[in-house]
Order: structure tokens, then C-alpha cells, then sequence
């Protein structure tokens, strides 16, 4: 028999009858036809926020304000650090782009650093939800000195 959708009287297309014959239901049915799975954008921005991080070099991700307001706001007691700052995704039913604001630190080679993001997001984001990244873009919007004092370390007054 043959696949293809004939017009009827109507004007709509029929159903082959080949398909409405073989259309596996209940148990025999393939797990991925059983309903819809979505994934929500802040859980891509996790995903990548955690892989971006994981690569040695990168000293934070954000740009300097959101980095500020960050810090403020991991201080507050049962406070949790927001692992998606600096993250931004547009997710689709089957891709995704990422884009991340990251800060640097000095002397590392920021195109191979870039390269090693980049590998990090795709591979994790592909494998925990099954999207193709289409792109990672990388912007570098600071680089951290060895000399420059961090938040954490509670500053020059103590």
C-alpha cells in the first residue's frame, strides 16, 4: 500500500488506510510516542551555568552588575548561589543556544579557554536533555587580576 494522502471530496486528506491499520497503541507503542516532554529554560541556564564553571580559568560568570548583586545576595543567610547568573538560553522543542558573560582569569588563552566552554556546555546540555545546542556564544566581559580582591574574601574591613 501506498503512503501517500489523498484528497477527498472535501478537499481534506484522508488517512492511508496502511496507517490507521499498523498504529501501535498500549504497550506496544514506543515510550517517546507515550506523551510530551518540555524543558524549561532555567534548567538548561543550570546545566550550562554548572559546565561553564567546571573549566579552569573561568573565574565567575555574569557581567558586573548582576556579579555585584550576586554577591550581595549569596551573603544572606539560607541564601543559595545562583548558578545561572550570566546564563541566558532560548530553548526550543529540540534545540537550544546558550549565552554566556563570563569573567576570565589573567593569562589563560582566552580562544582556547572559549573552546573548552563551549565543549563543556554542548556535551553537558546534549546529554542531560537530549537538545542540540546550536551555538554557545561566549562574551568576556572582564578579566580577573591576580592582585584584584574578590568578594569572598570579606574585603579591607574586617
Amino acid at each position: 500500500m501506498s503512503d501517500i494522502t489523498k484528497p477527498t471530496a472535501g478537499g481534506k486528506a484522508s488517512r492511508p488506510a496502511s496507517k490507521a491499520l499498523t498504529a501501535q497503541t498500549g504497550s506496544e507503542a514506543a515510550p517517546e510516542t507515550r506523551g510530551r516532554t518540555t524543558i524549561a529554560d532555567s534548567v538548561v541556564e543550570k546545566i550550562a551555568g554548572m559546565a561553564a564553571r567546571e573549566i579552569p580559568g573561568i573565574h565567575s560568570l555574569g557581567s558586573g552588575m548582576s556579579r555585584t548583586l550576586g554577591a550581595v545576595t549569596d551573603k544572606v543567610p539560607g541564601g543559595r548561589p545562583n548558578v545561572s547568573r550570566g546564563v541566558k538560553v532560548e530553548v526550543g522543542e529540540r534545540q537550544a543556544a546558550v549565552d554566556l558573560d563570563v569573567v576570565v582569569e589573567y593569562g589563560v588563552p582566552i580562544g582556547d579557554l572559549a573552546a573548552d566552554v563551549r565543549t563543556s556546555v554542548i556535551t553537558a546540555v546534549e546529554r542531560m536533555t537530549g537538545l542540540e545546542v546550536v551555538e554557545v556564544n561566549i562574551a568576556v566581559d572582564d578579566v580577573h587580576l591576580p592582585d584584584d580582591e574578590d568578594d569572598e574574601d570579606g574585603g579591607r574591613v574586617q
